[in-house]
């Protein structure tokens, strides 16, 4: 491809060639003859692999074929990068490419050594046992570059011997495959070497052995596996031999490595374990560049470098990463791809660190091009500088410089994306004169004299519990945190940003998580959080309720779009099959990670909800619609992925249905309302019955069980022909029969009524429509008014005889002139009129079904509007009351007009 030619001169007006690198000058004045055999373009595995044979077969040995082929690839990017502008994803990958076919033909020739003096290492039984190398860091993520170390740790599957006349533990010959495989990769020879390795990340770092078993490497990450280490881990990739990933036999390291790196937890604890990595290699960047500016310049490691991107980037993985598998991937670009799309990262954000990253690691390419370094330091030359900053399309001179402007402006943004990341959950110390209680030790949340400076209803209440034995057992960190904590809210209170009650709500809230230290680590970890979390609290006692319930939801509060939007049905079941797709990808799709992810989801949502409606963003309507649909995703979810863990289902996609009533139904659904649902099936199957009252079993399981992620729904199915004598489920042509009167088992009246707001949720949406077209038939089948009058009223006193009201008090949805009477009112309304009326019989609502009543000349003029204003008043009373966990019971004088108008309805209707 190229050849050796005269060095041109530093001039701007030529454009940057590569060969103003030292380092591939010498290589073409080598190997001037051999860089032919690369084929042209970007090298990749088919043209490195023909390479190293081509040379092999020239009478060259594997080591020394090794290494002159990393020489000739070498060279090749450096002309694609600098003179063709290659993408950098694209020489980061072809450098991890040559590490994989490297390693490959070192470890086949390794292993076959070894085997000639020891045999072949065997488990028990006679099998071969296999071995790994990971490769961990850049190398896993797929990101080397172009004069990288590679970070390895040799995993072998389990413990055995040797076949051969010499036998030896497995361990002993996996530990000479190592000493090997370093000899062919890592010896530097006159032909310089093919990597530098570096296996200082296996368990017990340099202490430890060479070489671990799979349970060594089990054992270690239970009872010795540090906080970083998950970091380190979470680019950890089996990158030879490539027959043990595309087998999937090394499938079960991915199994023991995923619940070390990624917790089923948000994981905000692992903060501080990150803050104190970072800071040590920020303090040895520093040690090393103490009285000798020019290391200043580090792109990886300064502040503001490489680095602090990739900090970024895996800090949010491991906290959210357990929950969220499809956040999970080695690759920081992606990465940062995949966070936005979570919405975990803002998309400018995102962006910016984006060509933050290429742009840094441009750089870093550059200069490891100079002299195949492995540097990430600026030179000092002028001309390397301008050199540099020329392949970058920037200038840079003894007068101006934009490289380093350009980089300082890059570092200065990464490190202020970095800082606010990983803050301590403290406002930054003022530098001068300003700084309060400068040099005071933090107090724990048990001191005396912490406790006498907060505000005396609050300081009593922690005085309570601090002498809990509970709160006497944390460690000290614990209760420093539960200190800050307490103060914030203590100081929140005197700015006035919070009530008083709202600061005891949240020492009522926090007790009870005292031991679930996650969650303090997060408001330690998010101030912004805990504001408003306090704000929440003092705007009604529900929510507390409900955080008390699913504590993991307060993490929503950190996502400024909380208030901003509504729920979406589309989005949120396309990010849970992304979810569900991730889980399959990381092998963890079991019914258990399943049952959990639809549980978080669901209380993500309806806390979103929550915030928005006592925030006043939304109306009690809409808060019913969008709880409604949010009940209706995840009964889609429930039925598409328990039909897909069915073990007798006999079709691909089931011909089912769930069938709505009541407040899922009309869409008028509250916080924590049970769901009325009937089940139908349209299968001409013989096995059909069997299978799908199977199925429904495991629906309902799905729905109902508390799981360690919490509760979904109570499920009630007393609606279903012939109520909880019936079965579960029951064909569409028994469900119109039963509903149609054919025959001698049919539907009561009041089913009927209920009827009136059933509608399809989830499932078959052809049998949706074929349920809908039943439900017109039935409602607008004729009947005797006077009869159906006398039935619907009887079950109106039936009902209210069970409701007792307490006298002197009215009730706004039980009391005669409550939401009740003008809910019977509409449905004998349209059983009594939807014959003729066929406006009636659309699922609108019973506040829509108000006003077409009035205007099909059904109701006295102005009668059906006020009375839907009416039930809207009302449902609005209930809904406040229950948001606060008050009475839903007033002085009738209170509603005394919302209550008449319903009570002329119930008049025009029955009287």
């Amino acid at each position: 491809m190229a050849s050796a030619s005269p060095i041109p001169t530093d001039s701007t007006d030529e454009p940057p060639l590569a060969e103003h690198s030292r380092f591939v000058q010498r290589v073409r004045r080598r190997h001037a003859d051999l860089l032919p055999l690369l084929a042209e373009g970007v090298p990749d595995t088919p043209k490195i692999q023909a390479l190293i044979d081509t040379l092999c077969a020239a009478g060259r040995p594997l080591p020394s074929a090794l290494r002159v082929a990393r020489q000739l690839v070498l060279e090749r990017l450096a002309v694609l990068d600098v003179e063709q502008r290659a993408r950098m994803e694209d020489v980061a990958f072809a450098m991890t490419t040559l590490a994989e076919v490297t390693l490959e033909a070192a470890l086949a020739q390794a292993r076959a050594d070894e085997a000639q003096r020891h045999g072949v290492p065997r488990n028990a039984a006679g099998d071969v046992i296999d071995f790994w190398i990971v490769g961990m860091g850049k190398l896993g993520g797929r990101e080397l570059n172009v004069s990288s170390d590679i970070d390895l740790i040799y995993v072998y599957e389990e413990d055995g011997e040797t076949d051969g006349a010499n036998p030896i533990s497995a361990h002993e010959y996996f530990a000479n495959v190592a000493k090997r495989l370093y000899a062919l990769i890592g010896d530097t020879t006159e032909d310089g070497f093919v990597f530098r390795v570096d296996l200082a990340l296996r368990p017990n770092g340099n202490s430890g052995p060479p070489v671990v078993s799979l349970s060594m490497l089990e054992t270690y990450f239970f009872a010795q596996g540090r906080e970083w280490e998950r970091f380190a881990w979470l680019k950890s990739r089996v990158v030879a031999p490539r027959e043990a990933v595309t087998s999937g036999r090394a499938l079960q390291l991915r199994d023991l490595v995923t619940p070390f790196v990624y917790r089923r937890y948000l994981d905000y604890g692992v903060f501080e374990a990150l803050r104190q990595l970072h800071l040590r290699i920020r303090e040895e960047a520093q040690r090393r560049a103490a009285g000798r500016p020019e290391r200043a310049n580090d792109v990886k490691l300064s502040r503001g470098g490489i680095r602090e991107i990739e900090f970024i980037v895996q800090l949010l993985q491991v906290v959210r990463g357990g929950q969220f598998p499809e956040i999970r991937t080695r690759s920081t670009l992606r990465a940062l791809q995949k966070l936005t799309v979570a919405g975990l990262m803002a998309p400018a954000t995102a962006e910016r660190l984006a060509q933050a990253y290429t742009f840094l690691r441009n750089i870093e390419h550059r200069i490891q091009y100079l002299d195949d370094q492995q540097t990430h330091l600026l030179p000092t030359g002028d001309g390397d500088l301008n050199w540099i900053a020329r392949t970058l399309d920037l200038t840079c001179s003894a007068d101006a410089c934009e490289l380093l402007d350009r980089l300082g402006e890059t570092r200065e943004f990464v490190a202020l994306e970095f800082d606010a990341l990983l803050h301590d959950g403290r406002t930054p110390p003022s530098r001068g004169n300003g700084c309060r209680n400068c040099g005071s030790p933090p107090q724990p949340v048990d001191d005396e004299a912490f406790l006498q400076k907060l505000p005396e209803a609050l300081g009593q209440r922690v005085r309570q519990w601090v002498q809990q034995p509970r709160v006497q057992a944390l460690r000290d960190e614990s209760k420093l945190r539960l200190a800050r904590l307490v103060q914030r809210a203590a100081d929140a209170v005197q700015q006035q940003a919070c009530t008083g009650e709202a600061a005891l709500r949240f020492i009522d809230w926090v007790e009870p998580l005292l031991r679930r230290e996650s969650y303090l680590a997060l408001l330690v970890e998010r101030p912004e959080v805990q504001a408003r979390l306090l704000r929440l609290l003092g705007l009604a006692r529900w929510p507390m309720r409900y955080l008390m319930r699913h504590p993991g939801v307060i993490d929503e509060l950190a996502d400024r779009r909380i208030l901003d939007q509504r729920f979406d049905p589309a989005a949120f079941v396309r990010e849970l099959d992304e979810r569900h797709a991730a889980w399959e990808r990381s092998g963890q799709a079991d019914e258990e990670s399943l049952l959990d992810t639809l549980r978080r989801a669901h209380h993500a949502e309806v806390f979103r909800t929550l915030v928005r409606d006592v925030e006043g963003h939304i109306t009690v309507e809409q808060v019913a619609d969008d709880l409604s649909a949010l009940a209706d995703a995840v009964l889609d979810r429930t039925v598409h992925w328990g039909w897909q863990h069915l073990r007798q289902k006999h079709r691909d996609v089931p011909r089912f249905a769930v069938i709505a009533y009541g407040k899922l139904g009309g869409k008028e659904l509250g916080y924590g309302s049970d769901l009325d649902v009937v089940f139908l099936f349209d299968d001409e199957d013989e096995r059909s019955p069997e299978v799908y009252a199977a199925f429904v079993r495991k629906l309902i399981t799905w729905l109902t069980l508390r799981t360690a992620a919490g509760e979904l729904f109570d499920i009630d199915t007393a609606l279903r022909p012939n109520g909880n004598s019936g079965l579960l489920v029951t064909s569409v042509q028994a469900f119109e029969s039963y509903q149609l009167r054919r025959g001698s088992n049919t539907a009561w009246t009041w089913e009927h009524q209920a009827l009136t707001r059933a509608r399809f949720s989830a499932g078959d949406a052809a049998l949706g429509a074929r349920f809908e077209e039943i439900r017109r038939a039935v409602l607008s089948a004729p009947r005797d008014a006077v009869a159906l009058r006398q039935e619907v009223h009887a079950m109106r006193d039936k009902m209210r005889a069970g409701r007792p009201v307490k006298a002197g008090l009215f009730d706004v949805k039980h009391s005669p002139g409550g939401m009740v009477d003008a809910e019977f009112a509409v449905q004998f309304l349209v059983l009594a009129h939807g014959e003729r009326h066929p406006e009636l019989l659309g699922n609108v609502g019973n506040i829509a079904l108000m006003q077409r009543a009035e205007e099909a000349g059904l109701l006295p003029p102005g009668v059906g509007r006020a009375a839907a204003t009416a039930y809207r008043e009302l449902r609005r009373a209930q809904h406040r009351a229950r948001l606060d966990e008050q009475p839903t019971q007033f002085p009738p004088a209170q509603y005394a007009a919302a209550s008449e108008a319903v009570l002329a309805l119930w008049h025009a209707v029955f009287d």
